[in-house]
């Protein structure tokens, strides 16, 4: 055992078969809190048949909680998982582990998941994060979808945050979180299962043909840049990889993913707090967002062409008057712009800040209006009201709570209403309450 590594625990299991194995970790880190510096997490290392797979960030505090990772692909016959505290990366008082149980799920060739499972990446880390706890690898998932040619597997990540890129007050007012959700890998497969294509997204997203190295099928890929972007080749550096799991987008945006696991809404937090990021006087433009739990965070479906938009939430103020807040707070680099390529079913987030204290019972109406697209400086501008877009849906409203996860959702709506560029808001009571 290489020396700063303290061992934890050891499980033997046999295979029968050629498989996939993923473990389901269940552990916590006494004392642990994700938003304290010095006691971050607990890092564990993995090793399989003596060899290393992967690092493992206890970023989930002190109750034990699952934590689901892939092996990869191990031959039938005896083999050996061990865990060990990571003494060098642990911060000091962070490194009391709470190992309640490991249990080990082999994935044989005839399993319907087998083959997204094979294909899942492995992510190195960027060198600059090691030893920071930041921009971690939180979940990872595939969509399925069919081509001419066969199959494609698409894989998605949840990052607990962005070093750099978008800037924490547009992330929120666009995208409606603090977490870096980043595509990362395509595969396109034939009906063998043979590899036909391969992508991931590199630097300035741009789609790169894949031509690094793999470990069975597994690409290794590698963070490039402080908003997770990544190469195909690169450093060797403490790497993770999170279990993939198939999730439907049909009908919601890629938020819904956080949704299903809403442990992640409070990492993010933590993170952005720990990286004073969060101020109370925040305003737009700032960098910073005042306390992630006073923002009302929205899900609709309004698909849009050369068009951006935005939305405001009205409250209660005196004397029974609705006091009105918008998400871009009339900075257009504040709207909402998803690509009808990329995000073809129109399905987005953003979120707004609220006044400190106010909570869902304050909440009387919501507004959407669209704006022409601003043009980049090699397009001819739009005249003013071009584009189109149509709201179909608002699939949910939620406030967090106090742990920093989504509370239950205050409204939603089905209709097909056009939303006209630089024209009039649409406005949809809450609760039945008309603003006024």
């Amino acid at each position: 055992m290489e020396a700063g590594l303290a061992s934890l625990r050891e499980e033997a299991f046999r295979l029968d078969a050629p498989s996939e194995v993923l473990a389901i970790i269940t552990a916590g880190c006494a004392g642990c809190s994700w938003e304290r510096r010095g006691w971050e997490a607990a890092a564990l290392v993995l090793e399989v048949d003596g060899r290393y797979s992967q690092h493992l960030l206890l970023a989930r505090g002190p109750e034990p909680a699952d934590y689901r990772v892939a092996l990869g692909r191990l031959s039938p016959g005896p083999h050996r998982l061990s865990l060990s505290l990571d003494g060098s990366l642990s911060p000091r008082g962070a490194r009391h582990v709470s190992l309640v149980r490991v249990v080990l799920e082999p994935v044989t060739a005839s399993a319907p998941e087998h083959r997204a499972l094979a294909h899942a990446p492995v992510l190195h880390a960027r060198p600059d994060t090691i030893g920071r706890f930041s921009d971690v690898p939180l979940l990872m998932w595939y969509e399925v979808e069919a081509t001419p040619r066969g199959t494609r597997l698409r894989y998605s990540v949840v990052f607990s945050n962005e070093d750099g890129g978008t800037p924490p007050d547009r992330l929120m007012a666009t995208w409606g979180r603090l977490t870096d959700i980043e595509y990362v890998y395509g595969v396109e497969l034939d009906g063998e299962g043979r590899i036909l294509a391969a992508e991931y997204q590199g630097p300035e997203h741009k789609r790169m043909p894949f031509g690094g190295s793999r470990e069975a099928e597994h690409p290794l890929l590698y963070v490039k840049t402080d908003n997770n972007m990544l190469g195909d080749r690169g450093t060797v550096t403490m790497r993770f990889a999170p279990a993939p799991f198939s999730f439907d987008l049909q009908g919601v945006s890629r938020e819904a993913v956080m949704d299903a696991h809403p442990w992640t809404y409070r990492v993010s937090a933590q993170e952005a707090r720990r990286e004073g990021r969060v101020a109370a006087r925040a305003r737009p433009g700032s960098r910073k967002v005042p306390d992630p739990r006073r923002f009302a965070t929205l899900e609709a479906c309004a698909p849009a062409e050369d068009a951006t938009l935005a939305f405001s939430i009205g409250v209660r103020g005196q004397e029974g008057k609705t006091r009105w807040f918008d998400s871009d707070a009339g900075l257009p680099a504040f709207r909402i712009a998803r690509s009808p390529h990329n995000f073809p079913n129109g399905c987005f987030r953003g979120a707004v800040a609220l006044p400190a204290g106010v909570n869902a019972t304050d909440l009387r109406a919501l507004r959407l209006r669209a704006f022409t697209r601003l043009t980049s400086q090699d397009e001819r501008p739009l005249p003013k009201g071009a584009g189109r877009a149509r709201l179909l849906s608002v699939n949910t409203l939620f406030l967090l709570d106090s742990e920093d996860r989504p509370g239950p959702s205050l409204f939603s709506w089905r209709g097909d209403v056009p939303l006209a560029p630089d024209g009039p808001p649409f406005e949809l009571s809450i609760g039945g309450v008309n603003a006024r």
